[in-house]
């Protein structure tokens, strides 16, 4: 399918940001993949905080996915693996949309730009980590041009998940 991609703009999240995300993430399809329930509005404003941070030293971080309208609709961007376990210290892209907004190529679209950033921040390769059921994600993955580079077991949930790597720049 090749369709026109939505307009869709990215920005270093605001503090008003974490109460849109807690709004349009308050849904248990959006958050499937994601511990399965809804987080405190506390963690959202701590992770916006931490992403201003990181675009403020790195140069990237998740950014705020906002539509032709204005509307927050999710986020997209990059920032280092946290877990001990993966691909530790790697650059991980991801992404998160408002169910309201799934199937219409936002996140694909959101996604380019997002490897676009983080090339011109030197960055020479992404991952993506993504559950093995989430077959949304896979996809938008494989139309990034991601390859499947490991098939892991995450340690706390016992779930089968996928590494997905991207080389940005030549060797």
């Amino acid at each position: 399918m090749n369709r026109a991609l939505p307009v869709v703009r990215l920005r270093v999240p605001t503090d008003e940001d974490a109460v849109a995300w807690h709004r349009i993430f308050d849904d248990p399809d959006v958050m499937e993949f994601h511990g399965g329930r809804s987080a405190e509005l506390s963690v959202y404003e701590e992770l916006t905080a931490r992403q201003r941070r990181h675009d403020a030293e790195r140069g990237f971080c998740l950014w705020t996915m906002v539509d032709e309208a204005g509307t927050v609709i999710g986020f997209t961007g990059a920032q280092p693996w946290p877990q001990d376990w993966g691909p530790k210290g790697e650059i991980e892209i991801g992404w998160r949309l408002g169910r309201a907004y799934w199937g219409k190529g936002y996140v694909t679209a959101a996604a380019r730009q997002t490897l676009e950033r983080v090339r011109a921040a030197r960055v020479a390769e992404v991952v993506a980590m993504v559950n093995a059921r989430n077959t949304r994600s896979i996809a938008v993955t494989e139309r990034l041009g991601m390859r499947l580079a490991e098939v892991f077991t995450t340690p706390a949930s016992r779930q089968q998940g996928h590494c997905y790597r991207l080389p940005l720049h030549a060797r």
